[in-house]
């Protein structure tokens, strides 16, 4: 049987947001999240992160230095009981990208390249899974993959009210949305209710 995931953007989700985070030196997890994350690991979901990293196409760092954050980051989350099923990025920019790394890619939000590749890999429903991101383009990267409910949560980028209006709900923090999401252990079934910033 499939499974329902929680589709997670990186930064402004999990970590605090700033510009183009690629050192551990300034990666900083958002307080509680990795809490939330185990919350909704023993809730039943699979928890998958999906980010565009712009900065190796720009050329603000390599995908060596990405890549090794991204391996010290999930340690981090074993260490405390979280296990993520993925890691999806996209490297490339359609207009600031150098070199191999400048193209209009399928993967890039709000293209749903990203999760519908972790969904092929991960044998995921979509139609019972879940986007959380912190900014629209997630929201309409949730939405062309055809994922239903598609959260925006406030610990990232500023929103709009009409950012705000095409999510599903709004939260201020993933703990606040992780607290409210139906237990899916055992069954793979949800039930949501629709509700508007919360």
């Amino acid at each position: 049987m499939k499974k329902a995931a929680i589709f997670l953007d990186r930064d402004g989700v999990i970590n605090v947001e700033k510009d183009y985070v690629h050192t551990i030196d300034d990666f900083e997890f958002i307080e509680d999240v990795i809490d939330a994350l185990k919350i909704l690991q023993d809730k039943g979901y699979l928890l998958v992160v999906v980010t565009n990293q712009s900065g190796i196409a720009r050329g603000y760092y390599t995908e060596d230095e990405f890549l090794k954050l991204t391996e010290w980051m999930d340690w981090c989350l074993i260490d405390r009981g979280v296990e993520l099923a993925g890691i999806y990025y996209c490297p490339h920019h359609p207009t600031a990208g150098v070199g191999k790394y400048r193209c209009d890619c399928d993967c890039r939000k709000p293209k749903p390249g990203l999760i519908l590749e972790a969904a092929r890999v991960n044998n995921i429903d979509l139609s019972k899974s879940i986007m959380v991101g912190d900014k629209v383009s997630d929201v309409v990267c949730g939405k062309a993959a055809g994922i239903k409910e598609n959260y925006l949560v406030r610990t990232g980028h500023a929103l709009t009210e009409e950012d705000e209006n095409q999510a599903t709900a709004v939260y201020d923090d993933l703990m606040t949305l992780a607290k409210k999401l139906p237990d899916i252990q055992g069954n793979g079934e949800m039930v949501l209710r629709k509700k508007k910033k919360q």
